[in-house]
């Protein structure tokens, strides 16, 4: 009777803990794209642009054909990632950080002019609840959520780091086109050697190769590809880009050196999934998700959605995305459910066992278990506004209902689009349906009005 009484007890314990403890916590790898556009990749219908791995990456895992992008520029979606809400409610953070610390819209030049533009350390982020969870952490790549040294990524609780600090620069010299140096490396400017795709996965195989499968780790690595300056592996020459040369233009990339930007990228990818395959038994443990921070510049190929990044269009804030989870998630899977960036973070928390009422704090779904049970699609109401300037973009989609709207100083022009019958937003239906248009308009007024209202530790 001993043997049988001591299971019926150890069977009564298990089933008692929460059931982050009952499975095993997975690893994480987030690799984010720069100005990535929705139909770059191969498996997103590019036939000039060869990406192998991402494309077989697609394959054995999940293609998400509607996610988007928390918002339409760097800075904002990279907030909605690391605190997993909506970056209206931080503030300053709406519009992506200019070059050399620049507010580009009335909030952020306030904060710049008190050295306060940044993502603040008192926020509650997803790093910060991986590593009350246990995990260990690390970003290798692009941050752009602050210059001030008070908002590097260590003080937000990353174990390991090493960065560009601004939203762009030369590949080989680590200058913006202000000549800003721009390498980083736990809240310090480090010299460095080679070609930053390269620089930024080997940190990230040098990270992987150190881990085991006692301690469950999160790797982001966001990198700047295909940002500009357009500089593919083998184009360093002996003195940094002129501050004046077109390859700094974002919408006029050479193609031929934009296709090499993203192909080596995809091969460097290959290089750190490849070791990642080394340990088997980590490699079943870890989630991989790929990603794009906005929609495409002018030398992206948006195909099939209209506009490009800045904007509220589909071009604008829809981008590829894809899950890979060998036994968790099924191979092949094509999801049409409405996602966001932050969707990644909530599902991130989830997983990690990070504990309930710091899941509260999410915005977003848990999409990854939504889509390892196959669940059908949900209609959910999404948001963006994007202010530069005097000029402020906006969107609400809720359902297959969309409204954009861009206002001026003194002008404004609001439309309205079925995606379901018209992706590319070529038909503007506002007089058609002025129910659905009032509706959505009203909706986004009461989230907006909410989010600058309640504006959480960033005072006014």
């Amino acid at each position: 009777m001993l043997k049988p009484l001591i299971i019926l007890t150890l069977t009564i314990a298990i089933g008692c803990l929460p059931s982050s403890a009952k499975e095993t916590r997975p690893n994480v790898i987030l690799l984010l794209a720069d100005d990535l556009g929705y139909g770059d990749l191969g498996c997103y219908g590019n036939e000039n642009i060869k990406t192998p791995v991402l494309d077989q990456l697609a394959q054995q895992g999940v293609r998400l054909t509607h996610h988007y992008a928390n918002g339409p520029e760097c800075t904002p979606t990279r907030v909605a990632l690391l605190t997993g809400k909506y970056q209206q409610w931080v503030g300053g953070l709406e519009c992506a950080i200019g070059t050399g610390n620049v507010g580009r819209y009335d909030d952020a030049i306030r904060l710049r002019a008190k050295d306060d533009l940044g993502l603040p350390t008192a926020q509650s982020t997803l790093i910060r609840h991986l590593k009350q969870a246990g995990y260990r952490t690390a970003i290798f790549g692009k941050w752009h959520l602050g210059y001030e040294p008070k908002f590097n990524p260590q003080s937000h609780g990353f174990d390991e780091t090493f960065y560009c600090i601004g939203g762009g620069m030369d590949y080989f010299h680590y200058l913006d086109n202000k000549a800003g140096y721009n390498l980083f490396q736990d809240g310090q400017p480090v010299s460095g050697e080679g070609y930053f795709t390269d620089m930024v996965t080997d940190q990230a195989i040098h990270f992987l190769k150190r881990q085991t499968k006692d301690q469950p780790f999160f790797l982001y690595v966001p990198y700047t590809c295909p940002h500009f300056p357009f500089q593919g592996p083998n184009d360093r020459q002996d003195d940094p880009l002129t501050l004046d040369s077109p390859l700094w233009n974002q919408n006029t990339a050479p193609p031929e050196v934009y296709r090499e930007m993203i192909e080596h990228m995809d091969r460097r990818i290959g290089d750190l999934l490849g070791c990642l395959n080394e340990s088997p038994e980590i490699r079943s443990q870890t989630l991989v998700i790929f990603a794009s921070d906005n929609g495409g510049s002018g030398s992206a190929r948006n195909f099939p959605c209209r506009g490009i990044k800045g904007e509220t269009y589909e071009g604008g804030i829809r981008v590829p995305a894809i899950l890979h989870w060998p036994g968790y998630l099924t191979e092949g899977q094509v999801s049409t459910q409405t996602s966001m960036t932050f969707d990644f973070s909530a599902s991130i928390a989830k997983l990690a066992g990070v504990e309930t009422q710091d899941l509260d704090h999410y915005e977003g779904i848990d999409i990854v278990s939504h889509l390892r049970d196959k669940k059908a699609d949900l209609s959910r109401t999404l948001f963006w506004r994007k202010p530069r300037g005097d000029t402020v973009w906006m969107g609400v989609r809720e359902g297959n209902w969309k409204l954009v709207a861009q206002s001026d100083a003194g002008s404004s022009k609001a439309e309205l689009f079925n995606l379901e019958d018209d992706p590319r937003e070529s038909v503007d239906l506002a007089e058609e349906h002025p129910q659905i248009f009032e509706r959505l308009r009203d909706s986004y007024s009461r989230w907006e009005t909410q989010t600058r209202a309640e504006r959480r530790g960033r005072p006014e």
